[in-house]
């Protein structure tokens, strides 16, 4: 059964809990590093609350390559430890989250004059496996010139010297928080967007409380707990400034754009991993009926709460796919969508954005406030370990006795769950026949509905059934959008259409056709005056300009 105290419905309750209980952790920050340490903290015992300014995985979390991958590219920079960590995390993940974490077969082509040389790239693949903890299905085999043109055709035969061919693994990031933050729920933990903490209250020298505002009601909160942690990724150093606790250890921001195009205007048959002429690397990804590019990496200066891509970045990821693909001949106008986000990275000094570690660190202030720093999606669950084990370093021994081990790795992220491959597979499959029953014959409905609700679908298409007029697809939209307020505390458009469906990067035109009806269920559901109307619709087309154009200058 769905966890119906996830649920915006029941947000006056969730504030007066914040308000009137003492907790052992509060969290600042929704993204994927908060909700690991949300479920980290609560499935240990811990009293937890998380509160986020915006919405859950508003931020970086949204905003990455979404592949959940073992970082190959870490091993050219010698990082063995974290290449050993990510690929020990993402065969976890597959177990835990089966129709969230896929595995996702991988052609890194092999080129004249390329960073990668075939012998080097051989030994490579292989230590990755090794240090990856790859199973043999999913070893990677090195591909002559003609068996890597099969696989992709798309590529430049007149510099393809062969390839190698490995797996990796395809997620949604915002999903996947959102499901870590409806399991850390499951397990007693509060849970509340649109909360933004303003200011630490101290007593000598330690934080009291902190301050906060509810920006939907705009009613001020003091939320009390005995240990405070931020997870706020690019905003790191913005809070550790309020508390007077910034020092030579910093943040070092940079962006990442991808682009998004009908897969009928770039399309390969599988991921590709390609060189660029800077000597960066691309990743090119087919999702359902578009294929998305990235990533970008500029260093970044400018508005932390509105992140955009320019021409520049867009022209940058154009002309790489054009010299990978020569006969595609993509233009501006062929991009439908676009997403830009934030790397915090630690900074170092003299060294390149491509060049920084990914590794996490961990920041302790005079105060007691912890901050997590760095790191990367795939190592959430390893980041939110060491974060928790800091907390409980300052507890003592008797205070600690009902603390249990960390079991995480075994805890399956959602409820009801799907727990391997084949069952995905299976379940995609009745998905289908369902669906046809209902009138929708879109071959990757099903699959998008698996890889977003997971057997909780099965909620959504009752729901669907019980729905008296429009079209099948309007009925199953609003069931989707039923679903997502009543257990996925979905607040608004935005969180609808961008975070908790990903309409906004890879089904755009959906949002045009049901923006209208979604608006008036919400309007009913939550009781939306005029102005909160009016307001929802700005912020929608603003999200819409931004996904669908490109800037000449940053904020």
């Amino acid at each position: 059964m769905a966890n119906t105290n996830f649920s915006v419905l029941n947000r006056k309750q969730q504030l007066e809990k914040l308000q009137t209980e003492i907790f052992d952790l509060l969290i600042i920050g929704g993204g994927i590093t908060g909700a690991g340490i949300a479920l980290e903290a609560a499935s240990r015992g811990l009293t937890t609350c998380l509160i986020e300014k915006n919405d859950f995985a508003s931020g970086t979390s949204n905003k990455s390559t979404k592949l959940i991958h073992g970082g190959l590219r870490y091993l050219k920079q010698f990082e063995i430890g974290l290449v050993h960590e990510s690929g020990s995390e993402r065969a976890i993940l597959n177990k835990l989250a089966p129709h969230l974490v896929v595995p996702e077969k991988m052609l890194l082509p092999l080129i004249e004059g390329g960073s990668y040389g075939k012998t080097l790239t051989s030994i490579g693949l292989m230590v990755y496996d090794f240090l990856a903890d790859v199973n043999e299905d999913d070893k990677r085999k090195m591909l002559d010139k003609n068996k890597t043109l099969k696989k992709e055709p798309l590529l430049n035969e007149a510099v393809v010297l062969g390839s190698g061919f490995y797996t990796e693994y395809r997620t949604d990031d915002a999903r996947l928080t959102i499901e870590i933050l409806k399991k850390a729920s499951e397990y007693g933990a509060t849970v509340v967007n649109y909360c933004e903490m303003t200011s630490f209250n101290y007593t000598d020298s330690k934080i009291e409380n902190v301050e906060c505002i509810d920006h939907h009601s705009k009613q001020r909160l003091i939320i009390k707990a005995a240990h405070y942690v931020s997870a706020t990724g690019p905003w790191v150093d913005v809070i550790r400034k309020k508390d007077v606790s910034i020092n030579n250890k910093r943040l070092h921001l940079t962006k990442g754009v991808h682009v998004v195009f009908p897969y009928e205007k770039l399309p390969i048959k599988q991921a590709i991993y390609f060189d660029v002429a800077d000597g960066r690397m691309v990743f090119a990804i087919p999702r359902g009926k578009t294929t998305y590019v990235g990533t970008t990496d500029t260093n970044y200066s400018g508005n932390l709460d509105h992140v955009v891509a320019t021409k520049n970045d867009a022209a940058y990821l154009l002309k790489a796919i054009n010299k990978t693909f020569p006969t595609v001949g993509l233009t501006m106008e062929d991009i439908q969508s676009n997403w830009a986000g934030l790397r915090p990275l630690i900074h170092e000094d003299s060294k390149d954005p491509s060049e920084l570690s990914r590794k996490d660190e961990i920041f302790i202030s005079d105060s007691g406030l912890i901050s997590i720093a760095g790191g990367k999606l795939t190592g959430y669950r390893k980041m939110a370990h060491r974060v928790v084990e800091t907390v409980l370093k300052t507890i003592p021994k008797k205070d600690k006795e009902h603390i249990k081990e960390s079991s995480t790795e075994t805890i399956a992220l959602v409820t009801p769950s799907l727990n391997s491959n084949k069952e995905v597979a299976s379940y995609i499959k009745s998905l289908e026949k369902q669906l046809s029953d209902f009138g929708i014959t879109n071959d990757f409905y099903a699959s998008y509905l698996c890889g977003t609700f997971g057997k909780n679908t099965d909620i959504i298409l009752d729901k669907a059934n019980t729905i008296s007029f429009g079209t099948p697809k309007e009925r199953l939209i609003r069931a989707e959008l039923w679903y997502c307020v009543h257990y996925e505390m979905a607040n608004t458009l935005a969180d609808f259409f961008v975070r908790r469906t990903s309409s906004l990067y890879f089904n755009i035109k959906s949002i045009h056709k049901y923006l209208d009806v979604v608006l008036m269920d919400f309007k009913e559901y939550l009781d939306w005056d005029a102005d909160r109307v009016n307001a929802e619709k700005t912020q929608m087309q603003q999200l819409l300009y931004d996904a669908t154009h490109y800037y000449e200058n940053e904020f």
